[in-house]
């Protein structure tokens, strides 16, 4: 059966392949972004385009009305002074929009993690969400708890071209599950479709086991032809500087660093793998089809 699915955030890693998934499906899939102009490529496959944001509850409103599911993530804002309160307010633009809509299914794009309200940085925001969320009454939410995304190593592209080492400010040798967008966006994309979930649940997308920083730092380096790449845990003191240096607000940096710190206290590791939670593809695969590539531009 095709659904008429609502996607907030298809300009980013996860909702452009739900997007891309949903209409290759065949499903009326509606887009909401600021920047329409990178969604161009889902108006030829044949998605509704609208221009807007999360802060436009009208607009949220008009388009979930006649959806059967929509897709919600909370945009970072590296600009806001109070990242929580930021947070906030967006989650709770999200509730208005769908008591006023009426949909019934909404796909909520969370972390592992977010089990915690504290000590564990932006899942703070995350956390709060989810149980902001499951308030609603006659509204089936299902929660997607995504580990660490291995998409987080493209950022660092730079780092590895320009020094020859790859860091963070994470510890190197503490594992966490690591898992692939498109494993995530094929997960979230079958809930969006199949509306198969009920009141209120979780979906733990886990990877296929876990990895540490080292561990996944040494599998990249081979994929691009440098086998002996080092992993450097970058101080936090010097991580934030960089992070201001690139505009950041000091209370988001704040919140990054702190997914950093909760990492190795374990905020990453309290769900328990499954049949369900374990998803296939491997770090040595993304490296391959997905670093390598990126890699050579």
């Amino acid at each position: 059966m095709k659904r008429r699915i609502v996607i907030l955030g298809a300009t980013g890693t996860v909702g452009s392949k739900i997007s891309e998934n949903l209409l290759r499906a065949g499903h009326h899939v509606t887009v909401i972004a600021r920047n329409i102009e990178r969604l161009e490529k889902f108006r030829k496959m044949g998605a509704e385009i609208i221009s807007g944001d999360v802060n436009d509850v009208e607009i949220l409103t008009d388009a979930f009305k006649d959806a059967d599911s929509a897709f919600l993530i909370l945009p970072d804002n590296v600009m806001a002074e109070n990242t929580r309160n930021y947070q906030r307010q967006v989650t709770g633009n999200f509730i208005k929009a769908i008591k006023k809509s009426g949909i019934k299914h909404i796909v909520n794009m969370s972390s592992l993690g977010s089990h915690m309200h504290e000590g564990n940085g932006m899942m703070g925001g995350t956390g709060e969400q989810e149980v902001r969320l499951n308030q609603l009454t006659d509204v089936n939410i299902i929660h997607i708890r995504s580990a660490y995304f291995m998409e987080n190593f493209l950022r660092t592209i730079a780092l590895v071209k320009s020094k020859g080492i790859n860091g963070t400010a994470a510890d190197g040798d503490y594992s966490i599950p690591m898992v692939a967008t498109k494993d995530v966006a094929k997960i979230a994309a079958g809930h969006l479709a199949d509306l198969d979930f009920q009141g209120k649940s979780v979906h733990a997308v886990m990877g296929p086991r876990n990895y540490t920083m080292r561990e996944f730092t040494q599998i990249i380096g081979k994929a691009v032809g440098n086998p002996d790449l080092q992993y450097v845990q970058i101080p936090f003191e010097q991580a934030k500087q960089i992070f201001l240096g690139n505009g950041f607000s000091e209370d988001f940096v704040a919140n990054l660093l702190g997914m950093a710190i909760g990492i190795k206290e374990g905020i990453f590791n309290y769900q328990r793998r499954n049949e369900y939670s374990t998803t296939p593809t491997t770090a040595e695969e993304f490296a391959v089809e997905v670093y390598a590539a990126a890699y050579k531009y």
